[in-house]
Formats: C-alpha cells, sequence, structure tokens
C-alpha cells in the first residue's frame, strides 16, 4: 500500500503495517524526505498523476497525526472511490465485540479496547491507551499514548486527547476539543474546548 505522509507519526504506521504482514510500496508527501528510514519509493504528493496511479492499484492509508489534515485528505480520496486500509498492530487486544470502522483506523501496539467500543472511520488509538467498554471514538479522534477512556465515554470527532490523559466514565467531550497531556477530565467538555490539568479545568 501507499502511506500518505511520511514522517513521525508514519514511521509508528510503518511498525505497524509491516508486524501485521502489510507491504508497503511507497509514500506520497509535499516533498520528497531526507530522512527514509524505511527506504520507500516517493510518489510525489496524492495529487499527482504517478501518486494517484499508484494509489489506485495499491491503495493507502493516510498516515499523519493531524486530526484536521487526515479528515480533509480522507474525504477528498473517498470521492474517487480510494482503497483506504486499517492499520491494526497484533498486539493490541482488542475484544471480539468491539466495531472498528472499515477504514483509516489505527490501532497501535499495546492499545486494549473492551467490549462494545465503537471505534470510528479515521480515529487513531496511539501506543498502550486503553479504551474501556461501550466508549465511542468519533470519526478522526486522536486517543494519545497511553490515555485512558474510562466506561461509556464519547469522543467527539477530531478531537485530541493527549499522552497520559484519563476521562472519567460517562464523559462526553465534544468535537474538536483539546485535552492536554495528562490532564483529569471529570467533567464534559464542549465542542472546540481546550482542557488541561487535574481536575480539567478550560485553558
Amino acid at each position: 500500500m501507499i502511506l500518505i505522509g511520511y514522517s513521525g507519526h508514519a514511521f509508528v504506521v510503518c511498525g505497524i503495517l509491516k508486524n501485521a504482514g502489510q507491504t508497503i510500496t511507497g509514500y506520497c508527501d509535499t516533498t520528497e524526505k531526507l530522512h527514509n528510514p524505511f527506504q520507500l519509493t516517493y510518489f510525489g504528493t496524492e495529487h499527482d498523476v504517478k501518486a494517484l496511479a499508484a494509489i489506485a492499484e495499491n491503495g493507502c492509508f493516510i498516515a499523519i497525526g493531524d486530526n484536521v489534515i487526515r479528515n480533509n485528505i480522507y474525504d477528498q480520496l473517498a470521492l474517487k472511490s480510494t482503497r483506504i486500509f486499517n492499520a491494526i498492530h497484533p498486539y493490541a487486544v482488542i475484544d471480539a465485540s468491539v466495531n472498528i470502522a472499515a477504514q483509516a483506523v489505527m490501532i497501535a501496539a499495546g492499545v486494549i479496547v473492551n467490549p462494545l467500543a465503537n471505534i470510528s472511520t479515521g480515529a487513531i488509538l496511539n501506543t498502550g491507551c486503553i479504551v474501556e467498554h461501550e466508549c465511542v471514538v468519533g470519526n478522526f479522534s486522536h486517543i494519545g499514548p497511553g490515555a485512558v477512556l474510562c466506561g461509556n465515554v464519547k469522543i467527539g470527532e477530531r478531537s485530541f486527547v493527549g499522552a497520559g490523559a484519563v476521562v472519567r466514565q460517562g464523559i462526553t467531550i465534544g468535537k474538536n476539543a483539546m485535552i492536554g497531556a495528562g490532564a483529569v477530565v471529570v467533567k464534559d467538555v464542549a465542542d472546540n474546548a481546550v482542557i488541561i490539568g487535574n481536575p480539567g479545568r478550560a485553558k
């Protein structure tokens, strides 16, 4: 498959895909990267003719951590009926009852997803995070390394939960919100809010 984006986050994706037995053919980005640790072929941007042909033949994964950019690229590719794969590490622990969207989901090593959780299109569950029972992780949201979502938490579209943050059970986090690293969220969070600290408070 072809990676869209090739920097630090994409390097994690490369590890996931390789451990899952997937073959990565090359990458697309705004410029060719001097640092190319996985020795991938550069196909130009995802809009270039060469790249479009490679993506059509091989499918792709959007290896970009920024929620808005990832969402925008997905929307553009979806218009072309592009095959967009998931990247799920074999050392993630995922209950059989979990619902995982068919496209653009990344689940890293050490992640635990417990029964009846719902992981939506374009979501990122980063290294070692815990998603407890019946949580809903919205489209193109990002749960950072080591973060914990307790039971029945709902994460809105394009929201970000920072590394090591903890979200109390039953909490709803709105769209486009940002939860700072290490924050402890004990109240519902509005759309577009930024929450820091313990207990979490609006910045």
